[in-house]
């Protein structure tokens, strides 16, 4: 569920598809919160995907692939949902805000660790989780001192989601060249090294902000 006030921007959000599932939602007994939490399982399923994947061949490496790039999709849809049946829909709950937050971190994780582990590179995996929690805690940290939410790049949450699921596309296409992984490798560092730097951007950007308030 996503506060009123301080909302991620995202053109997607009006467009007509999207009212009208929201507005489809909003008058059924779906709450934002159950929203909220079936992006975490969405996650889950795109992180065991991708880590089969790296175990499989051939007609079974490419289903998977195909299959960890709808659930990170899914994953996204489910971000952008529970906004709008909270807000638009009216139906934001008390515990709201820690729905917003608490499975977004966790579905990070369970992403880019499941494709570290799928191409045999664990500790590259965790490191974009680590790094994509690191964009969203200063964000927060933002927030909690009284700032606007920074939700500037290049790495954040839509861009990360866009760059894993682009990967998993194109490593579809790898045994074309003979190739193997390498692409979501590629992906993961450009993750891990993006958000490092949107992290970095996001810490400049409030420290600023701070020092303006001060004077």
């Amino acid at each position: 569920m996503t506060e009123t006030g301080d909302r991620r921007p995202l053109a997607s959000r009006n467009t007509r598809w999207a009212r009208a599932i929201a507005r489809w939602m909003a008058s059924r007994t779906i709450t934002p919160n159950r929203i909220s939490q079936a992006s975490m399982a969405a996650a889950a399923l795109a992180g065991s995907a991708f880590f089969l994947a790296g175990q499989g061949a051939g007609g079974a490496r490419i289903a998977w692939l195909l299959m960890a790039a709808l659930f990170c999709q899914a994953r996204l849809l489910c971000n952008l949902f529970d906004g709008m049946v909270a807000v638009e829909g009216g139906k934001g709950e008390p515990d709201g805000p820690f729905w917003n937050e608490f499975p977004d971190r966790v579905a990070d994780l369970l992403i880019f660790a499941g494709a570290g582990y799928g191409i045999g590179v664990p500790g590259l995996g965790w490191a974009a989780g680590a790094f994509a929690i690191l964009t969203a805690y200063v964000r927060e940290l933002g927030r909690a001192t009284g700032n606007p939410s920074d939700f500037s790049g290049p790495m954040a949450k839509q861009h990360r989601m866009a760059t894993i699921t682009a990967a998993a596309g194109i490593s579809v296409l790898e045994p074309l060249w003979e190739g193997r992984n390498q692409v979501l490798m590629i992906a993961l560092w450009v993750v891990a090294i993006g958000a490092a730097l949107t992290a970095i951007r996001r810490g400049r950007t409030l420290i600023l902000r701070l020092k303006e308030t001060d004077i």
